[in-house]
């Protein structure tokens, strides 16, 4: 008689099987506003990884870097050293294509908030200003020398870098500033100056023209 073959068990399914959509539809029902930071970047994370779990790698993204906004700054080559494990020991981490979509999210974020400056009137809105300038300087990892353009309304014309420096120094010449504003017809300018130190620190000086 025939020994019967060992009835096979059933695959185990790994913890994070389900999670994505699990994930999608909280953000659905409950509204994507209210998720964490990991879970919001897991769901970018699914568009650039399809396939596992992503949730290391968003934690280990925010370990490293603080911060959301810190994350989307990141260089390219430094989301590229990120690593972390899955539940099975596995290695995961953050490849060349992840890199560049966490970089593409972060200019597109730029350029909103630009937009958005360049519709209002910077001036009577110096919290959205900050806002602003904090976005585009507060993790660049060399000085810079910025400045903001202002028609008679005090509306932004042009926001422009004028000189890039190294960690502790931006040379600037302010001849070419001013034959800039008179090229631009400004009335008034902004001069930003950021100091990429621990802590991070925007200085802002504001020059009237009639």
């Amino acid at each position: 008689m025939l020994d019967q073959p060992p009835e096979q068990q059933p695959k185990s399914k790994p913890h994070h099987a389900g999670h994505r959509e699990r994930l999608r539809e909280r953000a659905r029902t409950a509204g994507i506003h209210h998720l964490p930071d990991y879970e919001l970047l897991e769901l970018f994370l699914f568009r650039s990884q399809p396939q596992g779990d992503v949730k290391p790698v968003a934690k280990a993204l925010l370990t490293r870097f603080g911060s959301l906004t810190a994350v989307l700054a990141a260089s390219v080559e430094d989301l590229m050293t990120v690593k972390a494990e899955d539940s099975r020991g596995r290695a995961k981490g953050v490849g060349a294509e992840t890199a560049l979509d966490i970089a593409a999210l972060h200019e597109v974020s730029r350029r909103v908030a630009k937009e958005e400056a360049n519709r209002r009137t910077v001036i009577s809105s110096w919290t959205a200003l900050l806002a602003y300038v904090r976005l585009s300087l507060q993790h660049e990892p060399r000085e810079q020398f910025r400045v903001l353009y202002l028609d008679k309304k005090n509306q932004l014309i042009l926001d422009e870098i004028q000189n890039r420096g190294t960690v502790d120094h931006a040379p600037v010449y302010p001849r070419e500033v001013v034959r800039r504003a008179l090229e631009l017809s400004a009335s008034a300018m902004i001069i930003v100056h950021n100091h990429p130190t621990t802590p991070v620190s925007i200085t802002l000086d504001h020059a009237q023209y009639h």
